[in-house]
């Protein structure tokens, strides 16, 4: 359900990113080392989710690997030159391969213990709960889209779960 929501409201974002010019979303306005503007989230949070899903839990090839245009993609302040629609492209793509996972998901497999080896070792962690980690670092970085953006005076589409609710009479 909730990657239901997230999908629709995808949706919203990618047509208001879409009708912001291109100055805009590659401006520079984030300091720092790993993210400079609104294009670097972007590829940032299809980016995450890839790597999850593909590396991390089914241990197989990322689909950035064979994004026309993304080859070699890292993490970074790279993307403020790529067409919007390429990095679209892309978020779709991933979309659609999370969207083919979840749909085989068995309770076996949301229970299984995923060992996840980072700088301070290898971790232990239940599927499900790496899914919600996924699904919640969306939101932070959408949040962060929309922050971006009302403070360049433009006005992104409500992001809030309770908008994507289906709503219920009495």
């Amino acid at each position: 359900m909730f990657y239901d929501y997230l999908t629709r409201a995808r949706r919203d974002l990618w047509t208001f990113l879409e009708s912001l010019p291109d100055e805009v979303l590659a401006r520079a306005v984030i300091p720092g080392e790993r993210f400079h503007c609104i294009k670097d989230l972007v590829l940032h949070i299809a980016a995450v989710e890839d790597s999850w899903i593909h590396e991390d839990l089914l241990r197989d090839t990322p689909v950035w690997e064979n994004a026309p245009g993304l080859e070699g993609a890292q993490d970074g302040p790279f993307y403020g030159d790529k067409p919007l629609g390429l990095l679209l492209n892309y978020w779709q793509a991933v979309e659609k391969s999370t969207l083919e996972y979840l749909d085989k998901l068995t309770p076996e497999e949301l229970s299984r213990i995923v060992a996840v080896d980072s700088s301070k070792g290898i971790h232990y962690f239940v599927l499900e709960g790496l899914l919600w980690h996924v699904m919640g670092h969306e939101v932070r970085h959408t949040a962060q889209i929309a922050v971006l953006s009302r403070q360049m005076d433009f006005k992104p589409p409500p992001q809030d779960f309770l908008f994507y609710l289906p709503s219920r009479n009495p």
